[in-house]
Order: C-alpha cells, then structure tokens, then sequence
C-alpha cells in the first residue's frame, strides 16, 4: 500500500465516496479531529496500562471506542454504509450508568486535575466536544452527533471513575 499518492499536494484531498474537496473542507476538519481523538485515546489506554487498577474495564471499552471512531471516520468521508448506530449509543450510556453507580454524586463542577490518566481524560473529552462542534459545521447525521455528544460524556465520567478508583482527591470549582 502506498503511503503517498502526491494526489493532496495542492490543498484537495478525497473523501471516500470519491469527491475532491479542500482540505480545509467542514468534513476534513471534523474526521481530522476524530482522527486526533482517536490518538489521545490510544495514548489514555497506553497510561491506564501503566498505572491504573481498572485498566482491563477501561481499556476494553476503549478499544471499542476506537473502532467506533473509525467508523465514525468513515461515516464523515461519505463511505458507504452504516458506520454508526443507536446501539452504539445506548452502550456508552451503560458504561456511563454503571460508572455513575460506582463514583460519589457530583454536587460542583470537577476541575480537569489530578493524575496523567485522568487529565488525560479530560482531554480525550474536550477534543471530542471539538469533533463535535466540527461534525456539526459539516452537517454529520444526528446519530453520529448523538453518539460523539455521549462519548464525551463517557470521557468526563471516565475521569472521575478513574479517580476514585485510584483513591484520588477529586478537584472541584470554588466558585
């Protein structure tokens, strides 16, 4: 396969379904950042590895969360098919459920602190709301918006899940 094809030297690049647009395109801009979302996921798994007691749970969802925006990926360079589904949305809401059992109620705001694994979800979740503000300009289909607008939600209770599993304070806004 080959790395280069010199076809995007001058700015234009192809979506999947054959379309020459810009690279500045809405659709470039919004499956660029799910791409970028994609690698600080992949950077989240490899800490959570290295340092985290609920590594196994967190890093299978993960895994499937990266396949899930690849597709997501495809779905935004007009590939035919369906990438994304109702169902995938309904999964991250149980994941989301089953980690609201765990962690305490939230009565304030949690400032994005405390350890590499946990900042680092918080970055996977501002990235992701970036990809959605991006999805959104390019006129991505309300299952995909549905879907990335739960993902972060994931990312933001995964930082806290994270957190009191690994016996840490949990930062909040002093308004």
């Amino acid at each position: 396969m080959a790395i280069y094809t010199k076809t995007g030297d001058k700015g234009e690049t192809s979506l999947a379904s054959g379309k020459r647009v810009p690279k500045t395109d809405a659709r470039i801009e919004a499956y660029g950042t799910v791409d970028e979302l994609n690698s600080q996921v992949g950077l989240l798994r490899a800490r959570l590895q290295t340092s985290s007691d609920c590594f196994h749970l967190a890093d299978e969802q993960l895994e499937w969360v990266q396949d899930k925006l690849f597709n997501l990926g495809a779905a935004l360079s007009e590939a035919p098919g369906e990438w994304i589904e109702e169902t995938d949305v309904t999964q991250l809401e149980r994941w989301i459920d089953a980690m609201q059992e765990v962690v305490p109620k939230q009565h304030a705001f949690v400032l994005p602190m405390g350890s590499e694994c946990v900042c680092t979800c918080h970055v996977c979740r501002t990235v992701c709301r970036r990809a959605e503000r991006r999805m959104t300009e390019s006129g991505a289909d309300v299952i995909a918006l549905r879907f990335v607008n739960r993902l972060s939600d994931y990312f933001f209770v995964l930082s806290r899940y994270v957190s009191y599993n690994g016996g840490e304070k949990e930062f909040l806004w002093k308004k």
